[in-house]
């Protein structure tokens, strides 16, 4: 699912995204990402534009001060994240080599950190678990509120989980 909103006077090009501008893919490093890493890799290479692969992150809940804390400890934490998402974005380098892509894993809620990069983004690719019971919510919060907020057009990804 594709969501494009209207933006008033501007003209939106025949296929719904600005001419400009990034992909951006929020990705969870704890699931499997490939149906929303093939879509991000497809849509970035389709319009010759750069992705942006983010992985907004939180550290743990603590009532003092705590090793959790330390400016290094955060960094290394960033840095392991970073490291994970480049493993998960090996195989689609080597099957996309002309897509630039940049890998971010800013410290902040994902939401936001999404929402906040897709200012500029000229499509923002999310994903969505596939879930078999009709109770309850079918997409997260993070998606949710990408939905809700972005300013760029949003493709939501169904995977598996």
């Amino acid at each position: 699912m594709v969501l494009v909103r209207s933006s008033g006077n501007a003209v939106t090009p025949a296929d719904g995204l600005r001419t400009h501008g990034a992909v951006v893919a929020g990705v969870d490093t704890r699931q499997l990402c490939d149906k929303l890493l093939a879509f991000a890799f497809e849509e970035a290479a389709h319009h010759r534009a750069a992705l942006h692969v983010l992985h907004g992150w939180t550290p743990p809940p603590i009532l003092s001060y705590a090793p959790a804390l330390d400016p290094v400890v955060l960094q290394e934490t960033a840095h392991g994240i970073t490291a994970t998402l480049q493993e998960m974005l090996r195989p689609w380098r080597d099957k996309f080599p002309s897509v630039e892509v940049e890998v971010r894993a800013p410290i902040g809620h994902a939401a936001i950190q999404l929402v906040e990069a897709a200012s500029d983004a000229s499509l923002v690719v999310v994903g969505r678990r596939i879930r078999s019971s009709t109770l309850g919510s079918h997409i997260g919060p993070i998606t949710h509120a990408v939905l809700h907020h972005s300013t760029a057009p949003v493709a939501v990804v169904a995977h598996d989980y």
